[in-house]
């Protein structure tokens, strides 16, 4: 008996060195309970709010999870005002809107699109990537030709109004390096669990404005922009994708949760591992994170302020603010 002491004190020891600052974090956010008669929905940022809507009249219809996440964020995906998701979106260097997107579900299954053209709903096409195919993930042109073989409308490949203006404006001057900005406009992510426990996430984008034709960010890569798992629990990201890709930030976040932190603590992690590895251009850099774990605790944190999230179940809606690193 004294040896199994002795060898489960020296893991519980490796954890906390593996996994560092296990105390550091407190939860911000009080525990939600777990939905009892539906759906819990989280999204990134204020425009979370009408996709949330969109994900609960779904549910109510369907009574499917996947359904939800789909088509609460396909609202984003026609939003004309919204210029970070959807063919709608600023275009990359070349005056070239493309389009990533990615979907999962909580048993591993997943689906996405990435340097997509023409496609309006990223998404749909991301979870027929999912569900129709062997493959994880298509891009560029065979990703749109898969999307004619699955009967998706190509649409005609010109920038939208407000996207046009403000391409011209910046062909003005042409800087390189884009800043990413920490106001509420920025890629959607959304996350959901069930009634039964079963989650699904969905994550769609027209990624950084004025990009290198031929850049993909964090939201079509499944463990840095979206990762699910009904063990567990769901987590998604916004802001600079190379910056979340470079952690995996959305899958560190569930295997945090897996080893006991709670969303929040997860959340705050990431950030911190984050700004780890970028912190000679981190006062450039958004980024934050949302999750939700098998408890219905909700988690969210971003390296600036700024960030919001919108939760919602069958009676309400509701945006939050989070808190952030600085």
């Amino acid at each position: 008996m004294s040896q199994r002491r002795k060898f489960i004190k020296k893991t519980l020891l490796g954890s906390a060195v593996l996994i560092p600052g296990v105390n550091q974090a407190l939860p911000i956010f009080q525990p939600s309970p777990k939905p009892a008669d539906g759906p819990l929905i989280l999204s990134t940022w204020n425009h979370g709010i009408p996709a949330n809507a969109a994900a609960i009249h779904a549910y109510k219809q369907t009574g499917s999870i996947v359904d939800a996440v789909e088509i609460g964020v396909k609202d984003t995906e026609l939003d004309m005002e919204n210029l970070s998701v959807g063919l709608q979106g600023l275009p990359d260097r070349e005056g070239i809107t493309t389009l990533d997107a990615s979907i999962m579900t909580g048993d591993g299954s997943c689906g996405s699109v990435a340097f997509v053209r023409q496609v309006k709903h990223p998404i749909s096409l991301a979870r027929a990537v999912m569900e129709k195919t062997p493959h994880v993930m298509l891009a560029g042109e065979g990703a749109r030709q898969f999307a004619i073989s699955q009967g998706f409308p190509i649409e005609e490949e010109k920038l939208s109004p407000k996207a046009q203006q403000a391409y011209d404006k910046w062909k003005k001057t042409s800087k390189y390096k884009p800043v990413i900005n920490i106001e509420n406009h920025d890629t959607i992510g959304m996350i959901g669990m069930d009634d039964k426990g079963n989650f699904a996430g969905s994550c769609t984008t027209s990624g950084l404005a004025y990009k290198m034709h031929g850049r993909v960010g964090d939201s079509p890569i499944i463990g840095a922009g979206l990762y699910v798992d009904n063990e567990v629990g769901a987590a998604t990201a916004t802001g600079l994708g190379e910056s979340i890709i470079r952690i995996c930030g959305s899958f560190l976040i569930v295997e945090l949760m897996r080893q006991g932190r709670t969303p929040q603590e997860a959340c705050e992690e990431a950030v911190r591992r984050l700004i780890s590895k970028n912190r000679k251009d981190i006062a450039d850099i958004q980024a934050g994170f949302l999750a939700i774990n098998k408890e219905g605790q909700v988690g969210a944190f971003a390296v600036q302020p700024g960030f919001n999230f919108a939760q919602a179940t069958l009676s309400n809606n509701e945006l939050i603010d989070s808190k952030s690193h600085f």
